[in-house]
């Protein structure tokens, strides 16, 4: 059993407001496997307001880049170090099979290391070369922290979620308030404790475990000046619009419903064998996974029994058995809405070709769902337009690859999405028009220096690498002159400045302020 019973605010373990401690359950069995405080609005108060001070007149904004490079690279060695550690606490949370929380534990690192790598390279401050030969002003431009950044972050993949925001958030010198979901309290809480290790200082960070009011209290608070939210596109439009009345800035990773096409001339083993990991990875609770799979009519079958053989040889169960590729959803409420998103395919006239809303033979005092797909699916029924977030595939035909493209981008979504073919360049013409802001082909892994992020009602705004280190900081740019030695010189710059003043031209006269 383990317990949280404080917070962590400000850098360091506080008596939380409310003394009321969560049962965190397993979706296994629904046992209790630990206890942690959660948050309230009177804990926010104090986390931001820490963080408030820690930007407005503490050193980590004006402490130089080297310097806070050097202590993410302090944090990630310490959360490898913790890697196994962190896999079976966020698997005994989530119910995340052993096998997909251990493989993302490298990926963490190489997250870390891209931003790392962008940080080193990154124009903190940059002189301008003016396009103008005889132009006596150059300009200084700089990349500053914003402030106070609320992170807010979902259950389903915590530390690649939360250190996607901590990490860029930190090296641009912001100050952070970490919300995490209640069911990842202990994962999250050793995340706290890898930060109070690292040595930042005070104010700097909290991680605060809360549930949505909490959450939206956070949000809103007047002193907070950039929301960066991963989460589902009912509560990015919620945050979006919060944002939008307080014109903070915002970035938001939000849901899928991704496409795999599968092009006439590819290997069906094959392709099928890459989206056991691309379609059902993390029990399907991924906002990422490539759900909806498109195939042609001339192979419409063969990729449809290659799907539901794939899928009945994986083993469903305890997410700590390492034979396990599927393990429970995260609550029971999550199990009932996968279970009846499965009976609503059934009633939509799609056919049922393994699986179904049944609870798994023996496993029904867990929130377990039997993985299912579905043929003969047209592309407007809800099973192939909402996010399900479970292991349920729909198999959607098309008729040339013209057809397969306008499917594929028939959807409110535009996250990720994936093209598999024989031939390489054919796979990446098709993913040129695909209209979402990750494409893989033949499976690739998903690349951390690239910026990850999605098209309509996928998101604002880009994670990973030099883009997403980008998303939190402010530009300033200063324009500076020679130094005035003679009334020509005056009379120089007095032409230029008639020449061009955008201010008189906006706010001014034209603007009318």
């Amino acid at each position: 059993m383990i317990t949280y019973d404080r917070l962590f605010i400000a850098g360091s373990w506080t008596d939380p407001s409310s003394p009321d401690l969560l049962d965190i359950r397993s979706p296994h069995d629904r046992t209790v496997i630990g206890r942690a405080a959660q948050a309230r609005p009177a804990d926010v108060d104090r986390s931001v307001a820490a963080a408030r001070a820690a930007f407005d007149e503490g050193p980590w904004p004006r402490t130089a880049p080297a310097e806070r490079i050097a202590v993410i690279r302090r944090l990630d060695t310490l959360r490898a170090a913790d890697a196994e550690k962190i896999a079976a606490l966020i698997s005994a949370e989530n119910g995340s099979a052993g096998w997909f929380t251990l493989a993302g534990q490298p990926g963490l690192g190489r997250q870390a290391d891209a931003y790392l790598k962008a940080a080193e390279e990154f124009g903190w401050e940059e002189t301008l070369t003016s396009a103008d030969p005889d132009s006596p002003t150059r300009s200084v431009v700089r990349r500053e922290p914003i402030g106070v950044v609320a992170a807010v972050i979902p259950w389903n993949s915590p530390f690649s979620a939360a250190l996607a925001k901590v990490i860029p958030a930190l090296l641009a010198g912001n100050t952070v308030v970490l919300k995490v979901s209640p069911e990842n309290s202990l994962s999250m809480g050793l995340l706290a404790e890898l930060l109070e290790r690292v040595g930042l200082p005070e104010g700097v960070i909290s991680v605060l475990p809360a549930d949505r009011e909490t959450s939206e209290y956070l949000v809103s608070h007047p002193d907070v000046d950039k929301v960066a939210f991963t989460g589902s596109t009912r509560a990015g439009r919620r945050i979006a619009s919060i944002a939008g009345e307080q014109l903070k800035r915002v970035s938001l990773e939000l849901g899928g419903k991704s496409a795999a096409v599968v092009l006439d001339d590819a290997d069906v083993q094959l392709a099928v064998q890459g989206l056991k990991f691309a379609s059902l990875l993390n029990n399907g609770e991924a906002c990422i996974a490539q759900t909806r799979v498109l195939a042609p009519r001339s192979r419409y079958e063969e990729v449809v029994t290659a799907l539901k053989e794939l899928v009945e040889s994986l083993k469903v169960g305890d997410p700590s058995d390492p034979d396990t590729f599927i393990g429970p959803m995260v609550r029971p409420d999550q199990q009932q809405r996968v279970r009846e998103y499965i009976e609503l395919g059934i009633k939509e006239g799609a056919r049922l070709v393994t699986g179904g809303p049944q609870v798994p033979a023996g496993l029904e005092g867990g929130n377990y769902v039997t993985p299912t797909v579905f043929a003969d699916v047209d592309n407007s029924m809800r099973i192939a337009q909402e996010e399900i977030f479970g292991p349920v595939l729909v198999v959607i035909p098309y008729e040339d690859e013209d057809d397969a493209v306008r499917i594929a981008n028939d959807s409110e979504y535009g996250l990720s999405g994936g093209v598999w073919s024989a031939d390489q360049a054919h796979a990446l013409a098709v993913a040129r028009r695909l209209r979402t802001g990750t494409v893989t082909v033949n499976g690739a892994p998903i690349a951390f220096d690239g910026p990850f992020g999605g098209y309509k009602a996928s998101g604002i705004g880009r994670e990973y690498g030099a883009v997403g280190l980008g998303q939190y900081v402010e530009y300033k740019t200063v324009t500076l002159t020679p130094a005035v030695r003679s009334a020509g010189a005056v009379r120089v710059l007095t032409a230029h400045t008639e020449t061009f003043s955008p201010g008189a031209g906006v706010h001014g006269v034209a603007g009318g302020e």
